[in-house]
C-alpha cells in the first residue's frame, strides 16, 4: 500500500476487504473504525496504543508529586487567621483597665 495513496481508496491494515475509514497518526497506516481507538484526542490503533500505554509505565515509575496550589492555599490561610488574631488581641489589649473593671459605666 502507498502512503500516498488517498484514503478514500485505502483499505484496513488489518481486514483487508474493508474500506479505511482512519489512518493513525503514529505509525501512519490505514485502518477501518473497528481497528482504532480514542486516546488523548485522536484516533490510534491498537498496536501504537498498547506501545504508548507500555512506554508510559515503563518511564513513569512510582511517584509521590506534591502540588504547590493546596500547600499555598494553607500558608495564605494560616496568615490570614494569624493576622485576624493578632489584630483582634492588639484591639482587646487596647481597652482600658477601667472599662475591664467596671467603673467606666458608673
Amino acid at each position: 500500500m502507498n502512503m500516498g495513496e488517498p484514503l478514500s481508496k485505502s483499505l484496513c491494515a488489518i481486514h483487508a476487504g474493508r474500506p479505511a475509514s482512519v489512518r493513525c497518526p503514529s505509525c501512519r497506516r490505514f485502518f477501518c473504525a473497528e481497528c482504532v481507538t480514542e486516546h488523548g484526542g485522536r484516533l490510534v490503533c491498537a498496536a501504537c496504543l498498547g506501545a504508548a500505554v507500555a512506554e508510559g509505565r515503563r518511564g513513569q515509575g512510582v511517584r509521590f508529586r506534591l502540588h504547590p496550589a493546596p500547600w499555598l492555599q494553607l500558608a495564605a490561610a494560616l496568615a490570614i487567621s494569624w493576622a485576624l488574631f493578632y489584630f483582634f488581641a492588639r484591639f482587646l489589649g487596647g481597652i482600658p483597665d477601667a472599662f475591664h473593671d467596671g467603673t467606666i459605666w458608673e
